[in-house]
Order: structure tokens, then C-alpha cells, then sequence
């Protein structure tokens, strides 16, 4: 009964995403910063006396930074190719995502976020688009980017650019798994040097997942890393002679699994501690018998969206310890969103050139190590409600970037804190008082039920 009361539990939020988004016609628009206390004050703002700012941009460059709203601008690129869990559904199917995504900037970081969606798939291109919208952002957020393309722009992009550039997908997401499994490792009691993990799927999500966990003291031997055609491992032809395109797959293939298993995903799983899934949506991509074969004390990460690979209450009766999935309405959310706000929070605020995996995990630890004081048997990470977090991952990522000499702009951690919070609290209050006052109209009642 609680099973099915829960599967329907979960169609609530697509229902009302159909009724609601086409009610508000998207989710984000752009509003005045600067006070208009009549026309006369477009004298100041426009023609004639913006001119004298562009002049002062002209004679300094940097200037462009305290003149404009660039240091606290991101552009969410996307071409639609490998959207959540749905597939290449194309740019304007995407767009309802990166709106999304835009609203989750500026309600948890305070940040301004533009959704470009581009009628592109070429990696020249997607670098070319990029490349030419720099002059007017203070960091770039690749969104929803297929596979080996995704690798190739972001990497080109971090070294062409003189801004942050990060793809969600990837080290978002890599950055919330590595603090959530240290926290659900700490419940189990098991040390993260010592743990057999299995990753069922390798796209960009677990690619990422992959690079970073050795710098997280995981022995990249005991990964064991499944794909659509099986484990990885140096017998897979049909990789190495497509080593040209899957370069970063085959190097797995050659430095996990040193058991050198074969097999299928329930041959990954079998003995594992722990499943870290970003694959197909569910629920029955992972077999609850599956779970059952995997090490006592097992931890289980089903990820996919919008559907996670094996519903976690299926995995918690198979015998698994600990479930997290990727949506925000069941226990234990990992997912990007704890993350990015933040590390874009702070990499603005010192004007950094681009983001580390060092930054990454400094932001890992505030995540993980913040759930831990408030309890673990809260969750193993914080959640969209618990703001404060977000404000000590903007310092741990500023203070970063400035111990690798990253930042253009030099503060305190006591400032860049303060100026976070008053950032973030501004952008959550701006959208109160708009509901309150109805230029956010309330949303319109459900229609009756039969």
C-alpha cells in the first residue's frame, strides 16, 4: 500500500508542471536593479550619459565588471541534445529546463542566470557560440550537453575562455555524489578507501563521478564502471577501436576493475558497497534482485530523471542501508542543485578564471560536512531549504580559487560571506514581496478530481 501510495505520489509534480507552466508562461523574466524615479532618469541609464560609461568600459576593460550586471551573470547553454533523462528532445524542449534551472540561480545564489538554447550540435559550434557570448557573462553553465560532445566543448571552453566554465552534468553532479557518499559511507561505517564501487551507466554524470572519486580516496581498481554493452574493462573491443570518439571510456576500461569482472550490470552489483546509477529512468532498470546480491550495509544512488532507476523503496525492502535519488521529493536528494548555486556564488564574487576539481571538493566537504553537524538522520545532505549552506560553499569555492591564484578579485572570507548572504536573502525576498503583491499572480485552483 505505501509503495503504490508513493508511485502516485510522484505523478503529482508532472500534473501540475502541465497545468502551471503554460499559466505563468515560463518561470523567469528580467527586472530593473537601478532606481527609475521618472523618465528623466533614462537620461542616466540610456542616452546620453550611458555614454560615458561605455567610454570608461573602453579606456579599461576590467571596469566592464563594476559598470555592468556581467559579474553576476551566467549564460545556461544548452543544445537539447541529452535532456534529464528524456533524451535529445531538441532546444525547445530544453528551454523549460534551463528556465528552471535560471529560477534555481537566482532563488538559491542570488545569481542572474540566461537560458540559451542553440539549434546546434557540433562541438566546433557549440564553442564558437560560446566563445562569442563571453564579453557579456561572468561564467558559463553547460547544460544538458550528449555525450563524447559534452567532454570535448567543456574542455576546449576551460582552456579558450578567461571565465568559469562547468557543465552541471558533470561536475555538478560529480561534486553532490562525492558529498553525499562520504556521509552515507560514515553511517555504514565503512572507509572510502576500502569500498567496491559500481556505476551503472557511464555518460557524463558518472564520467565525472569517475575522474573525481580518486581525488576523493577511492582506488580507482575497485570501480567498476557498466555501460549499454556491460562492464568495462580492457577486453572491450568495441570501445578501444572507437577510441577516437570514447577516449575518457576507454581510459576506464584500462584503469578499473582490476578484478577485471565481466558481465552485465547485476555482474557490477554483485558484492558491490555501493551503486552509483546515472543511467536509463525507471523504475525497473535495477532489479531489486540485483540489490539484494550486493555487499551487506549496501548504499544505493538511483539518479536518473525523472524516474530513478528502481524506486527507493524497492531498494530499501531489497536489503540496501542507504537510497538517494535525484528528485526533490523523496529522502536523500542528490542532485546538482545543492551545489552550483553556490559555487557560482562564490567564483563572482572573486572574478575567477575557471573551476577546479580542488573547488569542487571544497565545496563537497561544506555539503557534506553541514548535514553531518545537523544529523544524518536528516539526510545525508541538505536540502533546497536549508539556504544557509549556500553562503559557506560561495567561501570555500572563492578562497579556493584564490589559494590557486584563480581570482581576479582579492577579499576576506568574512566579506565574501557576508555579501553572499545579503545577495542570496535579496533574490528570495525580491520574489516574496512579488508574490505578495500579486505581479506574481497566485497559481489558479487544481481543477476537481472525478
Amino acid at each position: 500500500m505505501e509503495s503504490t501510495q508513493s508511485q502516485r505520489r510522484t505523478e503529482g509534480p508532472a500534473d501540475e508542471a502541465l497545468r502551471l507552466h503554460p499559466h505563468y508562461r515560463g518561470k523567469v523574466q528580467m527586472m530593473p536593479k537601478c532606481p527609475v524615479r521618472g523618465l528623466e532618469d533614462f537620461a542616466i541609464w540610456y542616452t546620453p550619459g550611458v555614454a560615458a560609461s561605455s567610454r570608461a568600459v573602453a579606456a579599461d576593460p576590467e571596469a566592464v565588471w563594476s559598470h555592468t550586471n556581467r559579474a553576476n551573470s551566467v549564460a545556461i547553454v544548452s543544445d537539447g541534445s541529452r535532456v534529464l533523462g528524456l533524451g535529445d528532445i531538441g532546444p525547445e524542449a530544453g528551454l523549460p529546463v534551463m528556465e528552471g534551472k535560471a529560477l534555481l540561480f537566482k532563488y538559491l545564489g542570488g545569481v542572474d542566470a540566461v537560458p540559451i538554447c542553440v539549434s546546434t550540435s557540433s562541438a566546433d559550434e557549440l564553442v564558437g557560440v560560446v566563445e562569442a557570448l563571453q564579453p557579456s557573462f561572468g561564467g558559463i553553465n553547460l547544460e544538458d550537453i550528449c555525450q563524447p560532445t559534452c567532454f570535448e566543448v567543456l574542455d576546449r571552453l576551460r582552456e579558450s575562455l578567461s571565465i568559469p566554465v562547468w557543465h552541471d552534468d558533470q561536475q555538478g553532479t560529480a561534486t553532490v555524489v562525492v558529498a553525499a557518499l562520504r556521509n552515507a559511507l560514515e553511517i555504514v561505517q565503512k572507509p572510502i578507501d576500502d569500498v567496491t564501487i559500481a556505476l551503472v551507466g557511464i555518460g557524463a554524470a558518472n564520467m565525472a563521478v569517475y575522474r573525481l572519486l580518486p581525488a576523493a580516496g577511492v582506488d580507482p581498481g575497485r570501480i567498476v564502471a557498466c555501460d549499454s554493452g556491460g562492464i568495462l574493462h580492457p577486453a572491450r573491443s568495441d570501445i578501444e577501436l572507437q577510441q577516437d570518439r570514447f577516449g575518457d571510456k576507454w581510459k576506464v576500461c584500462l584503469e578499473s576493475n582490476a578484478d577485471r569482472r565481466t558481465g552485465d550490470v547485476a555482474d557490477a552489483l554483485r558484492d558491490a558497497d555501493v551503486c552509483l546509477a546515472f543511467s536509463s529512468p525507471g523504475p525497473d532498470t535495477i532489479s531489486p534482485e540485483w540489490v539484494s546480491a550486493m555487499a551487506d550495509d549496501a548504499v544505493v544512488f538511483a539518479c536518473a530523471n525523472p524516474t530513478p532507476e528502481i524506486w527507493p523503496w524497492a531498494a530499501t525492502e531489497a536489503g540496501a542501508r542507504v537510497v538517494a535519488t535525484g528528485r526533490s521529493d523523496f529522502p536523500n536528494q542528490v542532485n546538482n542543485s545543492l551545489g552550483f548555486p553556490g559555487i557560482f556564488r562564490g567564483v563572482l564574487d572573486v572574478r575567477a578564471s575557471r573551476i577546479t576539481d580542488e573547488m569542487a571538493l571544497a565545496a563537497a566537504e561544506v555539503l557534506a560536512g553541514f548535514a553531518r553537524r545537523r544529523g544524518l538522520e536528516h539526510g545525508l545532505l541538505p536540502t533546497m531549504a536549508e539556504w544557509e549552506v549556500v553562503p559557506d560553499i560561495a567561501v570555500a569555492t572563492a578562497v579556493e580559487a584564490q589559494r590557486q591564484g584563480l581570482a581576479r578579485f582579492d577579499t576576506t572570507p568574512e566579506e565574501l560571506a557576508e555579501h553572499a548572504r545579503h545577495v542570496i536573502r535579496d533574490a528570495r525576498r525580491a520574489t516574496e514581496l512579488l508574490f505578495d503583491a500579486e505581479i506574481i499572480p497566485p497559481p489558479p485552483p487544481p481543477p476537481p478530481t472525478a
